[in-house]
């Protein structure tokens, strides 16, 4: 098993700025493409970002490239996404979660999933 927790989620203002962490621990982290998800209220949960094992490539959802960042440490067994120019659109729970996929925007391809955090911007 892969344990994940998620912290860093909070209220902020439009256009300001958040850095989500989600720690790992259990098995090998370094093993896993992880990735970042969100679920606003009354809408499906949608791929944010994902970053290879080693952190030499990163993908993201087109609504958010430019603004946000993801990275790994895996000596920290830690994963982060920096998001800047936060829009009220970007409210969500946002999840992290890991799959052995190399490259894959589909939920139903991770294997383990965080309890997720919460992120309100508002305008």
């Amino acid at each position: 098993q892969l344990q994940l927790v998620e912290s860093g989620g909070g209220l902020v203002q439009a256009g300001g700025s958040l850095r989500l962490s989600c720690a790992a621990s259990g098995y090998t982290f370094s093993d896993y493409t992880m990735g970042w998800f969100r679920q606003a209220p009354g809408k499906e949960r949608e791929f944010v970002a994902a970053i290879s094992w080693s952190g030499g490539n990163t993908y993201y959802e087109d609504s958010v490239k430019g603004r946000f960042t993801i990275s790994r440490d895996n000596a920290k067994n830690t994963v982060y996404l920096q998001m800047n120019s936060l829009k009220p659109e970007d409210t969500a729970v946002y999840y992290c979660a890991a799959t052995y996929y190399t490259r894959s925007p589909y939920s139903n391809t991770y294997n383990y999933w965080g309890q997720g955090t919460q992120v309100t911007v508002s305008s």
